[in-house]
Formats: structure tokens, C-alpha cells, sequence
């Protein structure tokens, strides 16, 4: 296995994939570098047939953990201003609303059981088809749709109805 090789070649997908879902720099790099460290122990346990599939899934499962353990600490706990600016709108005020839904994505995301949210990511930020998140997750293609679609129907419970009280 040539561990220097795969952390080159694939280096670039497993930043793309923390960026999308963590606000901050330093929490992209500690999803990158948690990233990495659980594709090694799963290289021990046997060989990696697919290693971009299992370090984006790795990626987005690491992300998520970050992202509940910000969301669920005490309110009175300061929560970082940093947002990553990747909107392609070019006007001050699209870009303050696009990060505060993101930021607001980022919170409602926290807040769904681990396995809707990953299959949520996968499908939407990493633009995986059904076939390729049931390859990754070891799901049927039907309860990849299951879990998608109860992401999408909570996403919306918790986004229109504003129960998540994520402020910036």
C-alpha cells in the first residue's frame, strides 16, 4: 500500500468534502486529519477496494461528528463567526443570507440521526447517486431513498419552523 500516494491522490476530494459541511478552517483541517487516520485503521482491518467512496464517507461522518458536538454544547458557549464564503452570488446581502442558511443547514444537519444525515450529505453535497451511497453505506437502494427522505421531510420540519436556533 502506498500510504504517501493515496493521501496525494486523494487529498484534494476528502478538503472539498469537509469544506462543504464545516464553517471553519481549523475544523475542515481536523476532519481532514481524523479523515485519514480512520482510513489507515480500516486499511489494517483488510484492503480498501474503493478508497475515494470510503474516505468521502469517512469525510462526511467526521464533518457530521464535529458539527454535533459544536451544535450541542451549552447556549451559553461562544459560536465561531467564520463562514466558509463559497457562494458564487456576488452582492454583500446574498452572501450574508447564504451563510446564515448555511450556518442553519449546518445546525439542522446536527440535529438528524447520524444515518439520514449521512446519506443527506453524501447525496446532496457530494452529489453521489443512490447506487453509489448504497454501495458506500452497505444500504439497498430503497432505504437509501428512505433515509433521504426523511432527512429532506425533518430538514424542512426544522428549517421552516425555525427550531433550529443557530446565530452567528
Amino acid at each position: 500500500m502506498d500510504w504517501p500516494g493515496i493521501v496525494r491522490d486523494y487529498a484534494p476530494l476528502v478538503w472539498k468534502t469537509a469544506r462543504r459541511l464545516l464553517p471553519g478552517e481549523a475544523d475542515a483541517a481536523d476532519c481532514f486529519q481524523d479523515t485519514f487516520v480512520s482510513a489507515l485503521e480500516c486499511s489494517r482491518r483488510g484492503p480498501v477496494k474503493h478508497w475515494a467512496g470510503l474516505l468521502q464517507r469517512l469525510a462526511t461522518a467526521r464533518a457530521l461528528d464535529i458539527l454535533r458536538r459544536r451544535y450541542r454544547r451549552p447556549a451559553d458557549a461562544p459560536v465561531p463567526l467564520e463562514v466558509a464564503d463559497e457562494s458564487p452570488a456576488s452582492d454583500p446581502v446574498s452572501r450574508a443570507m447564504a451563510a446564515e442558511l448555511g450556518g442553519q443547514l449546518r445546525d439542522c444537519l446536527s440535529q438528524l440521526p447520524a444515518r439520514e444525515s449521512e446519506v443527506f450529505c453524501l447525496r446532496f453535497l457530494s452529489e453521489l447517486s443512490y447506487q453509489e451511497i448504497s454501495d458506500q453505506l452497505g444500504l439497498s437502494i430503497d432505504a437509501v431513498g428512505v433515509a433521504l427522505h426523511r432527512a429532506r421531510a425533518r430538514l424542512r420540519e426544522l428549517l421552516v419552523g425555525a427550531s433550529c436556533t443557530h446565530e452567528q
